[in-house]
């Protein structure tokens, strides 16, 4: 590997991300067995790790705080609120010029009915710990199924595709651009109705270092 440039503020190193960033984009529609399982099982265990989150009710993740509203407000459940939303925000890509994969679409289906069949078969337990336990366990499990459906490089998710898109459009930091986004869906999600609390707080602090964490254990796929 080439070497990182010091100054991630120089030209020159924005570019070489702004590459990198590039690449990602490309998305694959081929998959052999072993590689579209892996990308399933990675989406059904984010979905369920967010039913976890959603039924320790100590508050969701931004997005699901968001499909939360959205269900509220329409009457569907969660897990169909979750797909209504991703496909929405499929039709952002279009203007962004992002490209869609298998796992994008496989993203936006698997994830939302895995929420919503979680969800339906569990019930939040009386006891505080177990309900910490469930939160926590959820983001371990959202981490894992993160690193697991990221290795099958197949295509990145509706959110993830939002946030490369306005970076590459607009040249705001990408850090930036994912705080704004996140933030925008927490703060729409509590005006509709979506629940938000310690789990939200506990999740954004947890989820990057879950994943980081799974992406270096698990094995990715072979190129």
């Amino acid at each position: 590997m080439g070497r990182v440039p010091a100054d991630l503020h120089e030209p020159r190193a924005l570019a070489e991300v702004d590459e990198r960033i590039e690449a990602l984009s490309s998305s694959g529609w081929r998959a052999g067995p072993a590689q579209l399982l892996r990308l399933v099982v990675g989406l059904w265990l984010f979905g369920a790790g967010e039913a976890l989150l959603v039924t320790a009710e100590l508050g969701n993740s931004p997005w699901t705080v968001f499909a939360g509203g959205v269900a509220k407000q329409t009457g569907w459940n969660i897990g169909t609120a979750t797909i209504v939303t991703s496909f929405c925000l499929l039709l952002i890509w279009i203007p962004l010029r992002e490209r869609p994969g298998l796992g994008t679409v496989l993203n936006a289906i698997v994830v939302g009915v895995a929420l919503g069949v979680t969800v339906d078969l569990l019930s939040t337990p009386d006891s505080i710990v177990a309900r910490w336990a469930l939160m926590l366990g959820g983001i371990a499990i959202v981490g894992v199924g993160s690193g697991i459906y990221i290795n099958a490089a197949l295509g990145r998710g509706p959110r993830d595709g939002l946030m490369t898109g306005l970076h590459l459009r607009t040249g705001f930091p990408i850090a930036g651009v994912r705080a704004g986004i996140e933030l925008t869906a927490l703060v729409s999600g509590i005006v509709l109705g979506g629940v938000a609390g310690i789990g939200t707080v506990a999740f954004a602090l947890l989820i990057g270092p879950a994943v980081a964490l799974a992406l270096r254990v698990l094995p990715a796929r072979r190129r």
